[in-house]
């Protein structure tokens, strides 16, 4: 029986890390798919006897840079976005109205409808809104060239995982870098990084704590008047 309970935790465990295997390559293929779509199509190469433009020996005089696939290069975060909305609304109406009969033909007296009826109506409305948003993302990650465009740009993705303290923290970016934008050093920013996809997502305690309750959880409370 023990024998049978860990097979199948093995066979589980197994199956869950192919799922994440496959979730994760599936996200790239649909990322690379969808920039290959966007991109010209690649000038026709003429292969000579010895010379090959594309050989990794063609330019000697260039510096060592990122510039096919497997390279490393360092992509320097710096992302600030600060949002601040207001608004006023005031509004004020007043009305007033009056009916009545001020004379008749004769001398038939009017004291008793002069005033027929009175309508007085005030409107007043003031309202205030304010939002004010800021987000700061200051790190290095270090990536890999994952494709290399018909353009001849790169598609680069860096990963980092931290766990410390039972938190779990990913961060994740997918973007296209010019080459020229690359340093000397081998590095490039991440405001010359296109199609930029940034993911910062943690698991742990301190998440769980920020983090909203579930579904099920929040229609227990809404019944429950909480």
């Amino acid at each position: 029986m023990k024998t049978l309970l860990c097979c199948l935790l093995l066979l589980t465990s197994t199956e869950l890390n192919a799922s994440k295997r496959d979730t994760k390559d599936g996200g790239l293929a649909k990322y690379l798919a969808r920039l290959q779509v966007a991109q010209p199509a690649a000038p026709p190469l003429t292969l000579g006897s010895i010379w090959v433009d594309s050989g990794r020996m063609a330019a000697l005089s260039a510096d060592y840079k990122a510039m096919n696939v497997g390279d490393l290069l360092e992509i320097v975060v710096v992302q600030g976005v600060t949002s601040t909305n207001s608004n006023a609304v005031s509004t004020n109406r007043t009305l007033n109205t009056s009916s009545g009969i001020s004379s008749l033909p004769g001398k038939i007296k009017v004291g008793g409808v002069a005033s027929l009826l009175g309508l007085n109506s005030s409107e007043a409305l003031a309202g205030k809104g304010a939002a004010s948003t800021a987000t700061n993302v200051t790190t290095n990650l270090s990536g890999r060239v994952v494709a290399v465009l018909a353009s001849g740009n790169l598609v680069v993705e860096a990963e980092r995982v931290i766990d410390m303290n039972h938190e779990k923290q990913t961060i994740v970016l997918r973007g296209v870098v010019r080459r020229g934008d690359i340093g000397p050093n081998n590095t490039v920013a991440s405001d010359a990084v296109g199609d930029l996809e940034l993911e910062i997502k943690g698991k742990g305690v301190v998440s769980d704590g920020v983090r909203p309750p579930r579904q099920w959880l929040r229609t227990i409370l809404s019944f429950l008047d909480f």
